[in-house]
């Protein structure tokens, strides 16, 4: 999803002035029980966790890692239905929902996974399975290669890694100098507008759900990390750190997925390594964040999956 934002500045012909919103207004709102907030790594990270227990002792905890420009909040539904069986932690990463901005302006994937490896140590999640969506999902196998130790099993829901239209292997994306507007100019209209492809039906984008992820852009310091994020992604082509991942994984992707297209699948059950055992599901008529879209369409494959 690193495009919509910017696809909905283009968009927005009716540009006008949108201030950040107060940030004890937006925890007052996004940030009620059980979320909480904890210090790790040097940052400030917002935390949701849910299941009993009992069920914790299932199997290990399972980390939910969300998209570009997205929230904790778009697990929901898919944290609900593991909770009966897991220990759920889901988090904002660093300048996305509430979790403040890095204080080093730093967005790069090396720092990005010491500090989520630092966050783990803080909730005492020697190792977790680990669910990421696109940004999130390369993070997740990024983490699963470089610490295998760490990672029991992986969900990777049309994730992030191989060069796509606007994201070439060794070079930044062309944010161009319209970004320069985004920390300024967000009409939720553009925004919603920047969301739709993300949907294989653009009508199951309810108005919840934008003024969600418009209310969480305009948290103090968001648009701007939104921003660096993208100055800052080089992509590395993933084949030589893909054939170091060991934790078995299961791959979820939309049909119609318009952000990173689901033929890029096959260039992870190439890449994979055989002990990881790698499943494909295709989800018919979806786009780019079936969880959101239809949360039970691969739900009860991904509980099958991860109850192994």
């Amino acid at each position: 999803m690193a495009t919509l934002l910017l696809l909905a500045l283009l968009l927005g012909a009716g540009w006008a002035w949108t201030p950040d919103l107060p940030r004890a207004e937006l925890e007052a709102r996004y940030a009620a029980p059980p979320s909480r907030f904890v210090e790790a790594g040097g940052l400030r990270w917002h935390v949701r966790e849910s299941g009993t227990a009992a069920g914790a002792a299932t199997g290990p905890p399972v980390l939910m890692l969300h998209g570009f420009g997205s929230s904790l909040h778009t697990w929901e539904p898919w944290a609900q239905g593991l909770a009966a069986t897991h220990r759920v932690v889901r988090v904002d990463l660093p300048g996305s929902g509430l979790t403040a901005p890095d204080p080093a302006g730093r967005y790069d994937d090396d720092h990005a996974l010491a500090q989520l490896l630092a966050l783990m140590d803080t909730l005492g999640l020697p190792q977790a399975s680990l669910v990421g969506h696109s940004m999130g999902g390369r993070l997740a196998w990024r983490l699963a290669a470089l610490h295998p130790q760490r990672v029991h099993r992986l969900v990777l829901v049309a994730p992030d890694g191989f060069a796509s239209p606007g994201f070439d292997y060794g070079k930044p994306p062309d944010v161009g100098w319209m970004a320069g507007l985004l920390p300024h100019v967000l009409p939720r209209v553009a925004l919603r507008a920047g969301l739709a492809p993300a949907y294989g039906d653009p009508a199951r984008l309810g108005e919840d759900t934008v003024s969600r992820y418009h209310q969480l852009l305009l948290a103090p310091g968001a648009r701007g990390a939104v921003i660096e994020r993208l100055r800052q992604l080089r992509l590395e082509e993933p084949t030589p750190l893909l054939a170091r991942v060991q934790a078995p994984t299961l791959l979820v992707w939309g049909e119609l997925d318009a952000m990173i297209p689901v033929a890029n699948a096959q260039d992870y059950l190439r890449a994979l390594p055989a002990a990881t055992r790698a499943q494909l599901i295709v989800l018919p008529r979806l786009g780019h964040v079936p969880h959101e879209e239809d949360p039970a369409a691969a739900l009860p494959a991904v509980q099958a999956f991860l109850a192994l």
